[in-house]
């Protein structure tokens, strides 16, 4: 086996974790406020706080609170199927027919309100300079489907493609933008905050981001037309009545005062969450001299918030490794490794990593998807050509040899070190 134990590591006694809430204390105090006021349904100061909290941060005019962010991007990706093709009869989505070209490397949330809405993913293939969307496969994108008028992009792991030449790829062609920002807070492009980006965005509040609220998620606007439809949608879209009148279909997508209370105690501390996500992120970057693995690469322009540290394995020092559905498998090799040794590896000593998203085109449940390359199709391609023209399906490529590192910002720089010799003797 490539890694040598020489017995003077010992598991690490509390667990190591990839990213977990970090509380402070006044995130109780909102919440006690919503308690002592009786405050503890889907209306509260807390939302409206949080809202306008976030709004400001983010420089949107408009936030609406919902459930979570999954709620918020459905939403979005409805508001801008009704903006583009109308409103739907009643079971029928707002995209039923219709393609949305969506990033490939994400996690599965991004993609499902597609579905949701009645509409087909069409997967956009990364650049290996970003991890993100590749422009020049957005644009091939266009080629091969002028029809399509919205593009769904998510910001991976806190970190950002070029979002205003993909913006601006986008409303080239007349298409309208959702951005999920939902890993990103915090995080900027040019000095704009993620957010600003799309003509919709969102943000999360899930139990493991920067910022925390247990639950949660922000639908973000600049215009009160759009907020007010998605806070009507979302409370099960009744109409201004004395009875329950309902006109269209509706969710019970609203944000609980006490999560947003949790949110907006949190927020308090998002900058300082960021700095020290930056520096478990540099001192991966420091121990890993001298290594053949790099960090997740930062594109000029962008300022990340650094919610989780991936890396990646240089090609030639990857030893073999296959995946079916479920498993791994791999060959140890002198001076070789490959992401399942070390998520093994860190596992054994109490430490947890992950692999890096698969991506979308490779999902069985959307494997039938178009999936799109900077030459083009890559459902298309033949093997020969690829090798031929040196174009590589870039998620593919990633997934296979990059991996989430334990990203806590409460493990200790102590602890860190050891994260970093158990992943240096995996390469001997």
């Amino acid at each position: 086996m490539a890694f040598k134990d020489q017995g003077n590591i010992k598991p690490f006694s509390n667990r190591i974790w990839l990213a977990t809430p970090t509380m402070h204390g006044s995130e109780l105090s909102y919440v006690t406020d919503a308690i002592q006021t009786n405050w503890v349904s889907t209306v509260g100061r807390n939302i409206n706080d949080l809202e306008a909290c976030c709004a400001k941060l983010i420089g949107r005019k408009y936030a609406v609170g919902l459930s979570c962010g999954t709620a918020a991007l459905h939403l979005a990706i409805k508001l801008c199927g009704e903006k583009l093709y109308g409103q739907p009869k009643v079971g029928y989505g707002a995209l039923e027919g219709k393609r949305v070209f969506c990033t490939d490397m994400t996690f599965d949330a991004t993609v499902n309100p597609i579905a949701y809405e009645g509409g087909e993913a069409v997967f956009i293939d990364t650049d290996a300079e970003t991890w993100n969307m590749d422009p020049e496969a957005l644009e091939k994108a266009f080629e091969l489907y002028p029809e399509v008028k919205l593009v769904v992009i998510a910001n991976l792991y806190g970190f950002t493609g070029d979002l205003p030449r993909i913006v601006e790829i986008c409303h080239k062609h007349g298409a309208l933008v959702v951005e999920d920002a939902a890993e990103s807070l915090g995080a900027t492009y040019n000095g704009l905050q993620t957010g600003m980006f799309g003509d919709i965005s969102i943000i999360s509040f899930n139990g493991n981001k920067i910022v925390t609220g247990s639950s949660g998620g922000l639908l973000l606007t600049d215009s009160m037309d759009d907020a007010n439809k998605v806070r009507k949608w979302s409370t099960q879209s009744r109409e201004d009545a004395a009875w329950y009148q309902h006109e269209e279909l509706g969710y019970n997508y609203r944000i609980s005062n006490i999560v947003a209370g949790v949110a907006l105690g949190n927020m308090e501390h998002l900058f300082e969450h960021i700095e020290q996500k930056k520096a478990v992120f540099e001192r991966y970057e420091e121990g890993f001299k001298g290594l053949p693995i790099r960090m997740m690469p930062i594109v000029d322009g962008c300022v990340p918030n650094y919610w989780l540290s991936c890396a990646i394995i240089d090609r030639e020092a990857m030893c073999r490794q296959v995946r079916g559905e479920r498993d791994a498998l791999y060959i140890p090799e002198e001076a070789k490794t490959c992401p399942t040794e070390i998520l093994e590896v860190l596992a054994r000593y109490n430490a947890e990593g992950r692999p890096i998203w698969k991506p979308m085109h490779m999902q069985p449940i959307y494997r039938s998807h178009p999936f799109v390359t900077k030459l083009g199709s890559g459902r298309a391609m033949s093997n020969a050509y690829i090798a031929e023209n040196n174009a590589l399906d870039v998620g593919m490529d990633i997934f296979e040899r990059g991996l989430c590192l334990p990203s806590d910002n409460k493990m200790t720089e102590e602890q860190q070190k050891l994260v970093i010799e158990l992943i240096r003797r995996c390469f001997e």
